[in-house]
């Protein structure tokens, strides 16, 4: 059984319609305190499969995780399965200062508890480079990159993949290897969380080029908007940011927009952009 919770209800009915396998939801709602209740509105045995994205409101996200995984184990479920499109606190995987939580293995802690196997969707990941470092149950990686070589390709006619920065380049790269189109690296110079320059670390030809700006995720979208910047200045004209999470915190959406960017994301996310389908790599997935 394929189950929605609150945040990915439309991708599990994807997933169920093509596994032809029974759907449902739960109940769910906030008590006056902002306390979560949630009820499982179907019985449940052998293996059920909670479908459920970490954002938005990605604190609540969890905990209904959490909790849906917990009760599904305690009312008769046998196996528990957890799709996390978008898992959140990934990124948070090293103690900087004394005192930092490390939430990406905190996190793994309490999932490993309740689940007994994780499909994530492209984790953002920093210096862990793979599930298994930090989960205990059996963690596997799908990724949704092929989506964007198969949308660049049939959409955005000679294109020049780029990667604002190191870790985006790698997806910038990888798909422009599938395709067989020129990437290139931006250097970045990052002063705050808020505020950074890029800039071309050699000449590069821009000439008739359409540029596609290839990132894992969009947060606040400051170091597209800096790219962006750049690029104009260059002479680029046409820009199409493609990333696989839609986060879009702080109004980045509306600040792509308003710099004359297509914005395109995978539907990992919920939200106007996601034109990418990952329901059938998810599906494939749990075959």
């Amino acid at each position: 059984m394929i189950v929605g919770l609150s945040n990915s209800k439309d991708l599990a009915r994807k997933v169920a319609r093509k596994l032809k396998v029974k759907y449902s939801d739960i109940d769910f709602e906030f008590f006056p305190d902002r306390e979560i209740h949630l009820r499982f509105k179907t019985k449940l045995k052998g293996t059920v499969v909670l479908i459920q994205s970490m954002q938005p409101k990605t604190n609540d996200a969890l905990i209904e995780a959490l909790f849906a995984s917990a009760t599904a184990k305690e009312i008769g479920a046998k196996k528990v399965i957890l799709v996390a499109p978008y898992l959140n606190y990934m990124r948070q995987d090293k103690r900087f200062r004394p005192g930092d939580c490390v939430s990406n293995e905190i996190v793994a802690k309490f999932i490993d508890d309740y689940v007994d196997h994780i499909f994530v969707v492209d984790p953002h990941l920093h210096r862990e480079k793979n599930l298994s470092h930090f989960f205990k149950i059996k963690a596997t990686k799908l990724t949704a990159n092929p989506l964007i070589a198969q949308y660049i390709k049939k959409h955005i006619k000679n294109p020049l993949l780029i990667g604002p920065d190191w870790e985006s380049y790698k997806w910038a790269r990888a798909t422009a290897e599938i395709i067989g189109a020129e990437s290139v690296i931006l250097k970045k110079k990052r002063y705050s969380g808020r505020k950074v320059k890029v800039y071309f670390g050699q000449k590069i030809d821009v000439k008739g080029k359409n540029a596609v700006l290839v990132d894992d995720m969009i947060s606040t979208g400051n170091t597209l908007l800096r790219t962006i910047e750049h690029l104009k200045k260059l002479g680029v004209k046409k820009f199409t940011c493609i990333a696989i999470h839609g986060v879009f915190a702080e109004g980045a959406l509306k600040k792509l927009q308003k710099a004359g960017a297509q914005v395109i994301t995978a539907n990992t996310i919920e939200n106007p952009t996601a034109k990418l389908d990952i329901s059938g790599i998810i599906a494939e997935a749990l075959k």
